[in-house]
């Protein structure tokens, strides 16, 4: 089998580096605009409900919808990594250039830099979104 067949085979979830038996906290939902057909792609994958904001525990992943009024990205990305389990990820999700709420994308860059955390390539995550995969530096956790 070719790497690009096993590619097509993923579905979007399992390419931003979600897993089956996660814990997924969602962070920064609006039902007005966040992208439902990936919420129910990312619950089908990990086999559970995402949890809330208010959810008291570690999570394996953070699924974060973030807009340019939320605030600030980079105290956003640091308030989410107290929450996160020692090896988990960060997937990121802001609109599509010329969307609402769009985040220039050398604002993303600085805060994910200045939040310690590495990014892989930005993806489609559905017709409205953008999603990069965040992760601490293998090193950096305890």
């Amino acid at each position: 089998m070719s790497a690009t067949a096993d590619h097509a085979e993923k579905s979007l979830a399992e390419r931003l580096g979600f897993k089956s038996g996660q814990v997924v906290q969602e962070i920064g939902y609006d039902e007005t605009d966040a992208d439902q057909e990936l919420r129910d792609q990312v619950e089908e994958t990990i086999g559970q409900a995402l949890v809330d904001e208010d959810y008291d525990d570690v999570a394996d992943a953070v699924l974060l919808w973030f807009r340019d009024d939320d605030g600030d990205l980079t105290d956003s990305l640091v308030d989410n990594l107290q929450y996160l389990e020692e090896g988990g990820h960060i997937v990121l999700l802001t609109p599509k250039t010329g969307r609402e709420g769009y985040v220039e994308a050398s604002e993303i860059s600085e805060a994910v830099k200045t939040a310690g955390l590495t990014s892989s390539k930005s993806v489609s995550a559905g017709k409205d979104w953008t999603g990069s995969r965040l992760a601490t530096p293998k090193t950096a956790r305890r």
